[in-house]
């Protein structure tokens, strides 16, 4: 069996322990988790590589192997494995809470018209460890409006409402932010803040989400619509919501008129609708 590498935390020098006896590899180790110290941090194929995915400030890696600046491991949020700048990581956190806005500012002091340091983005997650003025106090001694966070555990319930927030947000291959994003990225932010567990990359979402929707059944808002390449979340029966090349960025568009320039330009025909279950 062809294992898919970007799910196998191993290459070639080090391995995790889990693999012992599968692959090749010179070490087997645990590891170590880590956390994002930063907004965002690419992770790349191979060291100084292209962008495959982004993990965002408290999402936590684990690290296996650390050479020339660059740390190999795999993410905790989906299993992604890779490579990222080794001084974005940190000793891991214990997260509270969650940012639920797109995108939020860590202030020195608990007030709005302080000078905040940096943004944060939505799905950036933090450690709670006081409350002042209507601002939360986080690990690094910053204050972040109450409102933009919610318990770590809490859930949403409409993963198009989600979707929605990124409208308008620059299409970044790779991407999973506000700043910006991919269209694997968008539907893999929108479920997971949902609760849905879900793989970062379109093809990975292809074989493990939903049942297939039959061809003569009207859609419905939340269902997933595939290409060779592609996917997109309908927000009705007609309109399609997806993060874009075309547009280079989030937006809306009526399915039969991407459905058509995408087979005419792009990926051909559609390959797949899928429904996940409870959102129906």
């Amino acid at each position: 069996m062809t294992r898919d590498m970007r799910l196998t935390p191993s290459n070639g020098r080090v391995a995790h322990v889990s693999l012992e006896g599968e692959v090749e590899a010179e070490r087997f180790v645990k590891g170590r988790w880590m956390s994002v110290q930063q907004p965002m941090v690419n992770i790349t194929e191979t060291p100084r590589g292209a962008r495959a995915s982004q993990l965002l400030f408290g999402e936590r890696f684990l690290a296996l192997e650390t050479d020339e600046g660059f740390t190999f491991g795999m993410a905790e949020r989906d299993g992604y494995c890779g490579y990222i700048l080794s001084g974005a990581l940190t000793g891991a956190v214990e997260a509270t809470h969650w940012v639920i806005s797109p995108a939020t500012h860590l202030y020195p002091k608990p007030d709005m018209k302080a000078a905040p340091d940096v943004a944060l983005f939505f799905g950036s997650q933090v450690q709670v460890t006081g409350e002042r003025d209507g601002f939360q106090r986080i690990h690094t001694g910053h204050y972040i409006p109450g409102q933009h966070l919610m318990p770590i555990k809490a859930r949403f319930s409409d993963p198009v409402g989600i979707a929605d927030l990124f409208l308008g947000t620059p299409y970044l291959w790779g991407g999973c932010s506000r700043w910006g994003i991919d269209c694997s990225g968008l539907v893999q932010t929108a479920l997971v803040a949902c609760g849905i567990d879900c793989p970062r990359d379109s093809d990975q979402q292809f074989a493990a989400l939903g049942q297939d929707v039959p061809q003569d059944a009207p859609l419905e808002r939340g269902d997933l619509v595939f290409w060779r390449g592609h996917v997109g979340m309908m927000s009705s029966d007609t309109m399609l919501l997806h993060a874009n090349a075309h547009h280079m960025a989030v937006a809306y568009e009526p399915l039969a008129e991407a459905a058509e320039r995408i087979a005419a330009r792009e990926f051909g025909d559609i390959t797949a609708i899928r429904r996940l279950p409870g959102l129906g």
